[in-house]
């Protein structure tokens, strides 16, 4: 059985309320991490992102993720406060992110930037898709060090205890789980699968594929959210519900990709 460090989850304080904390951080170290990763694809032959519009991608793909996460946040996890206040939606002080919130952001923010500049918006998620998850297990690594989103209880070698829990009950590290799932294996899946040419629209469908079948794995060992518990069945929670439409559209995706020759031709849709 192993112990959580415990650490502090201010990284510096600064004075007042003002402060440098681990998770913000992380957010920091996933969107240098995409950015670093971006300009290597741009910088490959037949690369359809110049350098250049790399920095205009990140741009719009931060501020789809952190208008969509907190946005998904709200309405997915909170919706009768959101109802009883719709003003909720802007305590951003009392924390609150949804990945697949984040991820209906960022492909807002593809569209709209493939809009602008008058590209396909499968070419543009298709080669945002593979930046996107070291910033995922960046994020993971924070809820770790943060002590949220703990697992389910467990008697395996590994199981941890988390000091916030207070009760000495060794968890699921789930955090870290999902940090290698979500962060190095779904990543190198997708860079080397891009790296083989694929029909226009798969890259995409294979983000949405395994995202989906990872994060549905992994909430059978992590605790339900406290005020919502199990949404269905005394087993399905709303993370799994989320991701089986992401499951079910990236294997569609997936096999219209192959399926239909005119989603290989330049420009696609």
């Amino acid at each position: 059985m192993l112990t959580h460090p415990d650490f502090d989850p201010v990284l510096v304080h600064l004075g007042g309320p003002l402060a440098i904390r681990w998770y913000g951080l992380m957010y920091l170290v996933g969107l240098a991490l995409a950015w670093w990763l971006g300009r290597r694809r741009a910088a490959q032959p037949g690369s359809p992102v110049t350098a250049q519009q790399v920095d205009d991608i990140m741009f719009y793909g931060m501020l789809g993720a952190i208008l969509g996460g907190r946005i998904g946040s709200t309405l997915f996890y909170y919706f009768p406060d959101f109802i009883d206040n719709p003003l909720v939606i802007f305590r951003i002080w009392e924390g609150g992110m949804s990945f697949h919130g984040g991820i209906l952001g960022v492909l807002v923010a593809m569209w709209l930037y493939g809009f602008h500049r008058q590209s396909g918006f499968f070419t543009v998620t298709d080669f945002v898709a593979p930046l996107v998850p070291p910033g995922l297990g960046a994020g993971r690594i924070g809820n770790f060090i943060n002590q949220e989103l703990i697992g389910r209880p467990t008697d395996v070698p590994w199981g941890m205890v988390f000091p916030v829990t207070r009760d000495g009950i060794a968890r699921h590290p789930s955090q870290l789980y999902q940090a290698i799932l979500e962060g190095v294996i779904l990543f190198l899946i997708l860079w080397f699968y891009s790296a083989k040419s694929p029909p226009r629209m798969a890259v995409s469908a294979v983000f949405l594929l395994f995202y989906g079948i990872f994060r549905f794995a992994i909430e059978f060992v992590r605790t339900p959210d406290d005020h919502l518990g199990f949404v269905a069945f005394d087993w399905l929670t709303m993370g799994q519900l989320l991701s089986l439409p992401m499951i079910l559209i990236g294997t569609g995706m997936l096999w219209l990709a192959y399926r239909s020759p005119w989603r290989r031709t330049a420009g696609g849709i």
